[in-house]
């Protein structure tokens, strides 16, 4: 009798042996070479949109510390980042599998070759940590094979019920992580601490996938949306450029005509300028933090040398400029405050056609309010919740006759939110409207 528990218990637990070491590992290697696949084809994309070599480097760096790979990159002009023999046989724009690992035998890698770019780019990711899993559940499977022989019935019973009860429970979650439900938890309804240990760390893996993926779609849909409004907005210039200077080829203009075409032409060269610094802008401020250096500074002096940058502005237009305020200390970035201020100001002048612009300041519990205030036409309601967009625009055609590139609010945004500031606006059409935002204050010593 105890041979015959012994024959079946031991057939039991070298099926599922079987199963966990062929059928189980077939599928997560299946699976980790379709995700592996998939963040090649990520990495690829962002790295193909990059501006420059500098920034491809700099995403590089990133998508490797916080991601955990390891990225070989190529491009057409030779340049490599990277072991350059992890590139050595990439061709085209599928997915090749490289059938070597590291010495360690930890990475597995893959790579393509961009039909657009021409990038190579090799991807290694970590082994997954289900294969970890199964060489565990082997060991577990010979020590209650021991057991079974020891003990016969009752210890062989127990020991396949507490080892392939929670194997069941995770494979099943597994499967349906894998059929794309992500928020899918592993529950085990074991006491023993490895597999509670063991569903911990995998709930936590797949959670920190899910937020790398949804952090790659917000990317994606960022760089979808700079694409079409470039793309817009560069148009038109572009064009315009190109008229000009078609008619400038002609024989038949006079002097005063050719001095107007070239400089209609420039003005729309000032304005591609201007439109892809104030980008330039943007990306430094959204991925850069550290561009961002406070110190303590009187404000009443900085709101001084504002005010001798926009007042011929003001003046050309007919408008009062007010801007004298009592000397509240503050803590920002001088520059980046002085950048916003400017551009608030610029505003508001740009969009008052009389009466006055005023920058005010006035203490506001342990803050300093800086408001910028106007008498213009004001913003239509139905516009207040979007003038801090991109690209952005209440009067469009008044926007590009003045050189305006629909940025500038947005990079006032961008830097106050730098700050841990928010920006405020209110308005009233046909009266005017108020931008405010707050600092911190520094009593002075």
């Amino acid at each position: 009798m105890l041979a015959t528990f012994v024959f079946f218990v031991g057939i039991a637990v070298v099926a599922v042996s079987l199963y966990v070491t062929f059928v189980l590992r077939s599928e997560v290697q299946i699976a980790g070479r379709e995700a592996l696949a998939d963040q090649t084809r990520r990495v690829a994309a962002l790295v193909e949109l990059a501006p420059s070599p500098e920034r491809r480097a700099e995403l590089i760096r990133d998508l490797s510390e916080f991601g955990d790979l390891r990225i070989h990159i190529e491009a057409p002009d030779g340049h490599i980042v990277g072991d350059r023999s992890r590139l050595a046989g990439i061709t085209g724009p599928d997915i090749q599998f490289l059938p070597h690992l590291d010495e360690d035998g930890a990475l597995y890698y893959a790579g393509l070759e961009s039909a657009d770019s021409g990038l190579k780019v090799v991807v290694g990711q970590p082994r997954p940590a289900l294969f970890k899993l199964i060489q565990r559940i082997q060991v577990t499977l010979v020590v209650a094979m021991v057991m079974a022989l020891l003990l016969a019935v009752f210890g062989s019973w127990i020991a396949a019920q507490q080892v392939t009860a929670p194997l069941i429970a995770i494979r099943n979650s597994a499967r349906s992580i894998i059929e794309g439900n992500q928020e899918e938890e592993i529950h085990v309804d074991s006491r023993a601490a490895e597999f509670q240990d063991l569903a911990k760390s995998l709930n936590q893996m797949s959670d920190s996938f899910l937020e790398k993926i949804e952090e790659l779609q917000r990317l994606a849909a960022l760089q979808n949306e700079f694409i079409g409004n470039v793309s817009h907005e560069v148009r038109n210039p572009i064009f315009a450029v190109g008229g000009y200077l078609e008619a400038l080829g002609s024989d038949a203009l006079t002097a005063e005509q050719r001095q107007f075409y070239a400089t209609k032409g420039l003005t729309n060269l000032q304005r591609l300028n201007n439109l892809f610094a104030d980008l330039i802008e943007i990306a430094r401020l959204e991925y850069r933090e550290d561009l961002i250096k406070p110190s303590i500074f009187n404000l009443q002096e900085l709101l001084s040398d504002v005010y001798e940058v926009v007042q011929q502005k003001a003046e050309k237009k007919g408008l009062e400029l007010h801007m004298d305020n009592p000397e509240w200390m503050v803590r920002a970035d001088r520059a980046r405050l002085r950048q916003v201020l400017i551009n608030l100001i610029d505003n508001a002048i740009a969009y008052s056609d009389e009466g006055t612009v005023r920058c005010r300041c006035r203490r506001h519990l342990d803050k300093v309010r800086i408001e910028v205030v106007d008498t213009g036409r004001g913003i239509p309601e139905e516009h207040l919740e979007k003038v801090f967009e991109r690209f952005h625009r209440v009067d469009p055609d008044r926007s590009r006759r003045s050189g305006g590139t629909g940025l500038g609010l947005s990079i006032v945004k961008q830097i106050l939110a730098a700050h841990g500031e928010t920006v405020h606006v209110e308005s009233t059409l046909g009266r005017g409207t108020r931008f405010w935002f707050e600092l911190p204050f520094v009593p002075e010593t």
